[in-house]
């Protein structure tokens, strides 16, 4: 072997050597510094505890835990990467208020948010770099603009009554079945394009849509081994993400959003909606910063904000909404009440009335978010070494401190927040909207999270939710004759127990 060739093994040979050792040691230095956490044994050398938090009812691992162990749990991922589990107070505040940047998203997370929607708000960190897309973004989001915007929630809401209503006038019959989740998904999906960026997907018409069905079928096939693997593995091997038929899915997707985004682009510029002084949708402020030279934005990043608009505005409310009317169809007492309120006051409420004159509408809403977040867990990464405060110390300890070594991967399990019964009291399981005529529940409601990363299309979201379920419960009762069960898709959904996909078939008939 000719000596530079030589020199160059070797030098590759040292720096894989450090690499190694300098994993190893950190490895063994994280583990002893969290050697006093407590949590459950591994049940698994090679998957740890993913196979159980995969397989098993969604979150139901983490409430047994935090009931075990206290509110902060140890645990292992695959290949025995360690995670915690935050449920302290203290902490939690901590992590996702002032400190919020020294706790960023882990690199798998921003690595998927990457690959499927490109460098916008969900894959950004860092302040300056944060602020400055949320900055770009929060305008078309006020409460004002959602107001505006109320008008288009009724207008898909109608349309996906109507399309109701044909189904029962050509079924013949006073009942019909009808497969929800799927409803769900279009109104949501046409609901934010049309709002947002003033285009129609026309996807309430019932028919066949490339962009829905590459949506759906990214995370809406979970049951399948490969999504296990992936999701198990990307927390510390990020590149999975490209790999396989997943991987595969993964870029097909983010095309399709890609070029739909790039196209509603170019057509909007052709329109001069920049012109309209009085449009104050997402996509018009992004027209007027691209005609500003002081504001220029990359077509690139303009697209990755549009794909991250469109798929989170999808994957969310069209969980939520079946969510809702699973509720409503398993409580047929409260669907009673809700909609003795509805029917007593005009039909299409402005966006401050569904808000302050519907306290069972409201109640409803929040019940659901509490029993069924969306988004089951909140997860960050400690960018270096640092300590958090703790209101309850680890038990065994009297220190009110938790030093979290560099690169650990932190959890907040929602739903535990959400139900625990020293906030929520003994029946904190059960779906109880009466719960909420105690208005001091909303501060402890984590569904949207908090601090300054808290979801900015929280106010879209519960506006186009109240007013969809406004209008169809004045117009259809719902009942549900199977077992459903949650699983765990990108965002929690419902489904007849032991099937594959989400699934939420209500029993539908006219008031």
């Amino acid at each position: 072997m000719s000596s530079p060739l030589l020199n160059v093994v070797l030098a590759s040979v040292a720096l894989s050597s450090f690499i190694f050792a300098k994993f190893i040691v950190n490895f063994i230095s994280s583990r002893l510094s969290l050697r006093h956490v407590p949590g459950p044994t591994s049940t698994s050398l090679l998957w740890g505890e993913e196979w159980n938090l995969y397989h098993d009812t969604p979150g139901s691992h983490y409430l047994e835990w935090h009931r075990q162990f206290g509110k902060v749990v140890k645990f292992r991922g695959a290949c025995g990467h360690q995670i915690l589990s935050i449920t302290d107070e203290c902490a939690v505040a901590h992590i996702v208020g002032a400190e919020i940047y020294k706790f960023p998203k882990p690199d798998g997370v921003r690595a998927w948010f990457q690959k499927t929607l490109g460098e916008g708000i969900l894959w950004v960190e860092g302040k300056e770099a944060h602020e400055k897309q949320r900055r770009s973004l929060a305008p078309a989001l006020t409460q004002q603009s959602v107001r505006n915007f109320t008008s288009i929630f009724y207008e898909t809401s109608g349309q996906l009554a109507a399309r109701w209503t044909t189904i029962l006038d050509d079924s013949q019959s006073e009942e019909v079945e009808i497969e929800v989740t799927n409803w769900a998904g279009r109104f949501a999906l046409d609901t934010v394009a049309r709002a947002a960026f003033t285009y129609d997907f026309n996807l309430l018409s019932g028919e066949p849509n490339a962009l829905a069905e590459a949506l759906d079928g990214l995370t809406n096939n979970e049951n399948k081994l490969s999504s296990f693997y992936m999701r198990a593995l990307f927390w510390i091997f990020p590149s999975i993400l490209s790999v396989g038929k997943k991987g595969k899915m993964i870029r097909a997707t983010k095309a399709e959003l890609g070029a739909i985004a790039r196209q509603m682009w170019q057509d909007a510029k052709s329109t001069g909606l920049e012109a309209d002084l009085t449009d104050k949708t997402l996509m018009t402020l992004m027209l007027r910063a691209d005609a500003s030279s002081a504001h220029k934005i990359h077509e690139d990043e303009i697209v990755s904000q549009m794909r991250t608009i469109l798929s989170a505005g999808y994957e969310t409310v069209s969980a939520i909404v079946a969510w809702v009317l699973y509720e409503l169809a398993m409580n047929t007492t409260v669907q009673e009440q809700l909609r003795a309120e509805i029917l007593s006051l005009p039909a299409d409420p402005s966006l401050d009335e569904l808000n302050t004159q519907y306290p069972i509408l409201n109640s409803v809403i929040l019940e659901t978010l509490r029993l069924h977040p969306a988004i089951l867990e909140n997860h960050h990464q400690a960018a270096e070494t640092t300590s958090v405060p703790l209101l309850n110390p680890i038990p065994g300890s009297s220190v009110s401190q938790l030093v979290i070594p560099k690169g650990t991967v932190l959890l907040i399990p929602v739903n535990v927040l959400q139900m625990d019964p020293e906030i929520w009291g003994h029946d904190a399981h059960l779906f109880r909207p009466e719960r909420w005529e105690n208005q001091q529940c909303s501060r402890n409601l984590f569904a949207f999270s908090d601090g300054p990363r808290q979801c900015i299309g929280k106010r879209f979201a519960l506006g186009e939710i109240k007013a969809l379920t406004v209008t169809l419960v004045r117009q259809f009762s719902f009942s549900c004759p199977y077992e459903i069960e949650a699983f765990q898709s990108f965002v929690i959904r419902p489904r007849v127990k032991g099937q594959g996909a989400s699934s939420l078939p209500l029993r539908v008939r006219r008031v």
